[in-house]
């Protein structure tokens, strides 16, 4: 059996995998990769055993902080990430939900201050386990899988 390898081989740089192919967009504008001036790959609808589908997405050159990473837990808390060194996988490692999540989702309460006044966006994570957030302002709570990205 010929195998090869459908989205090239990473130098040096960041794999972000098993990401849900719905979520492709929101990973995009979240680490804001439409802004990185390195090469993005992005692996769409590949297959995968423990997904069925999913997507990759490289970045090379690019190495993010845990605080950039760990907000993909917001939109796909089962990514898997690898810090490629010389071709070579250096380090894996998952994303954890912080304690709080700053400008990252908008509140659901339309009266919320934040979304009828130009601030940033604060809410705890009260049930990490269940998804369940409260806004800072307004005390709403809501499941961070309705969570709309700001």
């Amino acid at each position: 059996m010929n195998k090869q390898l459908l989205v090239s081989a990473l130098e040096n740089g960041t794999v972000i995998d098993h990401i849900p192919c719905e979520r492709t967009n929101d990973v995009v504008t979240l680490l804001k990769l439409n802004n990185v001036s390195s090469t993005v790959m992005i692996g769409i609808n590949l297959e995968s055993k423990k997904m069925g589908h999913k997507t990759i997405i490289k970045v090379a050159n690019k190495f993010f902080s845990d605080d950039e990473l760990n907000k993909l837990s917001v939109i796909a808390p089962d990514v898997t990430l690898c810090i490629i060194r010389d071709y070579e996988v250096v380090e894996k490692k998952q994303v954890r939900m912080p304690e709080e999540l700053q400008d990252i989702i908008r509140c659901a309460n339309p009266k919320c201050i934040t979304n009828n006044e130009p601030m940033h966006t604060v809410f705890n994570v009260i049930d990490k386990h269940n998804g369940v957030i409260k806004c800072h302002y307004c005390e709403k709570e809501q499941q961070i899988k309705d969570a709309k990205l700001k």
